[in-house]
């Protein structure tokens, strides 16, 4: 749906992003070791999660491409992003961030397209999202390994269904309304809280594994996943390490289309999709960060 607007400015906007391919050098740590798709960075002290801004301004600084940085007043480099290309990576509707904290707009928009497993419970992902999984499922065939769709597109009203059959279980149970709601969502995301809901996140399976747990990054999928899926715009959404910013546990089968320069940003970054928005948010603000 946004492919033609996007690969048309697709060289300048990865090199306006380039001041941003660090946000934490030593930050989020992906639990899976990928291809990269822009040149490595040099090596920095690793930063902690709560230093994303100032880790960004230094990776920045030692690209080779990278704008000429103005010192700030007291020394320090200033953040060669502008807010308006910041506010034009918030705005881009693949970087939309859905969880529990950011309910997806009402008006966002879902076109999809039909590219799960014949197992799978919802088959279809935005048509742009599915294009790049089909040509990604594609390319890991010739590789010898299988990666399918078991889970994808959920409507709002879908969503409803499941959280309210799951509040009703614990109304049943003999819980209060807001206990029951509470300890629903502790397992059913809300309507509209859930990145299924955007049709950008698909949990991928294999035959050798088909069930959506943790035991899926024993696979050979999984390996391809972390060393190709960037190529293809999707990136891990929920890594170990990043567990206490997402409010998610582990899950190596949840992937997500930001497509593809965004999936090179995040994944050189380090960052989860949450910490990268907020950094983002900052720069668009106008508020000047150094480091």
């Amino acid at each position: 749906m946004y492919s033609s607007h996007h690969h048309k400015h697709h060289a300048r906007r990865l090199l306006c992003l380039t001041a941003l391919l660090c946000f934490a050098a030593g930050g989020t740590a992906y639990a899976c070791t990928r291809k990269a798709a822009v040149p490595q960075l040099p090596e920095l002290p690793a930063e902690s999660l709560e230093q994303p801004a100032e880790s960004l301004v230094q990776a920045a600084s030692t690209l080779p491409d990278a704008p000429v940085q103005q010192p700030a007043e007291n020394g320090a480099q200033q953040s060669t992003l502008t807010a308006a290309q910041a506010q034009a990576i918030l705005d881009d509707p693949r970087m939309i961030l859905v969880s529990r904290a950011h309910k997806m707009p009402e008006d966002y928009p879902v076109e999809t397209k039909e590219c799960g497993s014949a197992t799978a419970i919802n088959k279809t992902l935005q048509t742009e999202a599915a294009d790049a999984f089909l040509s990604m499922q594609a390319a890991a065939a010739k590789d010898g390994v299988d990666v399918r769709m078991q889970s994808g597109y959920r409507s709002v009203s879908y969503q409803k269904k499941l959280y309210d059959n799951k509040t009703q279980y614990y109304r049943d149970k003999g819980l209060s309304e807001a206990a029951a709601r509470e300890k629903a969502a502790a397992i059913v995301n809300p309507p509209g809280c859930s990145e299924h809901n955007c049709g950008l996140a698909a949990d991928l399976n294999s035959p050798e594994h088909t069930t959506l747990d943790t035991g899926f990054a024993d696979t050979a999928a999984f390996r391809w996943l972390c060393e190709n899926a960037e190529q293809y715009g999707f990136i891990l959404r929920y890594p170990k390490e990043a567990e206490s910013v997402t409010g998610i546990t582990y899950e190596p089968w949840h992937w997500r289309y930001v497509g593809a320069e965004n999936a090179a940003l995040l994944n050189q970054s380090g960052l989860c999709l949450e910490d990268a928005v907020a950094v983002l948010q900052r720069i668009a603000a106008g508020e000047t960060v150094t480091g």
